[in-house]
């Protein structure tokens, strides 16, 4: 990565050059200047600042020998060896993307006593699982987790390695990208692979405005999370030919500063990610009562209600009940919005459902670009249309 260097020995007005940057990024404290996470490397101290203070260093492009980076690599999220659903997304995504360069499809499972749920994973078509059962990964502590992560990384070299994007997820994929010093995409919400094995990651991107492409060319491994609910389940083979490995890891890495002194089971309430039909409240949703008639429809139709941020704002609903980039990702049978514009944030998080109905009173709104049915009025006349003729 490129930075700027300070030379504290030629400043002789630092009063003067913390007038230099319009972001309020150079810091003084009588002694030493520094650099604050507020700098966007605009480099105008560089150009601007008196000669010799500031210099911009350009790092060195080291290109790897991708050759020796082979694979892709789904890691297995789990709670006490039931499997997360978004595993399942992953491998058939890495079934996909690995068809295209030839690549082997490996799965990464550590915890303890979760050995014989190793074979369930290779009815999906998996070429091998790395199982890592210690009773030191019973719970989920990131020391020892990210220990083993490094391990296996180091021994298998996969090229692509492909993370839910749950809690465990999100704490484990950014530690093994540092590690490693490579990159890692989070959020992705599309997934393609170069001939030359770069993996093209897409998601939404400067406030959901537009679509960002990203690519690591010079690094291995690349790192990809992906919510639950993007992509389609993996289907089972009739004839698995894969193998389980057993691992094993020094004692000594697996210690830990963190001990788990008692483990609460969340609270299962329904959730919208599970719903075959929803409801979808928008920003032309004017006040409570109004979520109300919708409620109505969504109980009619056997489903449930869901907003978009601003609703979630305004206090109307539950976080937990947003679809989005900064909420929750669907895939329901049917989802209808009611008053619901179709910013790239929220169509990230649901434009994968089987049948989408938009309802909305101008006709340029750019959720009629992925409904699959569009009504254009008043949703406080359809709305109640439709709840009187599925009475």
């Amino acid at each position: 990565m490129a930075k700027i260097v300070i030379d504290q020995d030629k400043i002789t007005n630092p009063e003067a050059i913390l007038e230099l940057c319009p972001f309020g990024a150079l810091e003084w404290d009588n002694q030493y200047l520094s650099i604050n996470a507020a700098c966007k490397m605009c480099k105008l101290c560089v150009k601007k600042g008196p000669a010799g203070v500031f210099s911009f260093i350009e790092d060195e492009v080291v290109t790897v020998d991708k050759s020796q980076w082979q694979g892709i690599v789904v890691y297995v999220d789990h709670m006490e060896g039931n499997i997360h659903p978004v595993t399942l997304e992953l491998i058939g995504k890495a079934k996909e993307l690995a068809a295209k360069v030839s690549y082997p499809v490996y799965c990464l499972f550590m915890g303890h006593n979760i050995t014989g749920k190793a074979q369930e994973l290779l009815q999906y078509g998996i070429d091998e699982v790395f199982v890592y059962d210690d009773e030191a990964l019973n719970d989920f502590r990131i020391e020892p987790y990210a220990a083993v992560f490094e391990e296996f990384i180091n021994k298998v070299k996969p090229s692509i390695v492909l993370v839910g994007g749950t809690t465990v997820g999100r704490s484990l994929a950014p530690r093994m990208a540092a590690r490693f010093r490579t990159g890692l995409t989070a959020d992705c919400t599309v997934l393609d692979v170069d001939e030359n094995t770069d993996l093209a990651q897409i998601r939404p991107a400067f406030g959901g405005n537009i679509m960002a492409h990203i690519v690591t060319p010079n690094t291995r491994p690349q790192f990809a999370t992906v919510r639950y609910k993007v992509f389609s389940l993996a289907e089972k083979t009739n004839s698995p030919t894969g193998k389980v490995t057993i691992c094993t890891i020094p004692q000594e890495n697996l210690m830990s500063q963190i001990r788990v002194l008692q483990v609460k089971p969340k609270e299962k309430v329904k959730s919208i990610e599970d719903a075959e039909v929803i409801v979808v409240a928008g920003g032309g949703i004017k006040s409570q009562k109004d979520m109300e008639m919708l409620q109505v429809l969504a109980d009619k139709l056997g489903g449930m209600v869901a907003t978009t941020r601003p609703l979630i704002e305004a206090g109307f609903a539950d976080a937990r009940l947003q679809i989005g980039l900064s909420g929750r990702t669907v895939k329901p049978k049917l989802i209808i919005t009611c008053g619901v514009s179709g910013a790239v944030q929220f169509v990230a998080g649901m434009d994968s459902a089987e049948n989408i109905i938009a309802i909305n009173t101008d006709e340029n709104a750019p959720i009629f670009n992925v409904a699959h049915y569009g009504i254009i009025g008043d949703l406080y006349k359809i709305v109640p249309d439709l709840i009187e003729r599925l009475a």
